[in-house]
């Protein structure tokens, strides 16, 4: 029997286990870890995304787009998402834990 493979192969069965939450969110989800936190629960005085409902979260995110809701940086940002990138990012925030 040779050791190495079932070590190499228990390690990769268990890589999965090991991924941090954040990394299996959409990749537009992602771009928003960086200020609203690894789960979207929110960091210092940036809201948190976690836990909020679908619909006002996309709601938001089209306000910030068409220049309708002020801030100082998500006005910028938002106009870089798609459609589709928003909705699979509500979706996404919308199923985290508070």
């Amino acid at each position: 029997m040779r050791p190495i493979p079932i070590l190499l192969s228990s390690l990769l069965l268990a890589a999965p286990l090991a991924t941090p939450a954040w990394a299996q969110a959409p990749l537009a989800a992602q771009g928003c870890i960086g200020c609203h936190g690894p789960s979207g629960a929110g960091i210092g005085s940036v809201p948190g995304l976690a836990g909020r409902d679908r619909a006002e979260l996309i709601a938001q995110m089209n306000a910030f787009r068409a220049n309708e809701r002020p801030a100082t940086i998500m006005g910028r940002i938002a106009r870089g998402y798609t459609e589709a990138e928003i909705i699979a990012t509500a979706e996404y925030f919308a199923r985290q834990p508070r």
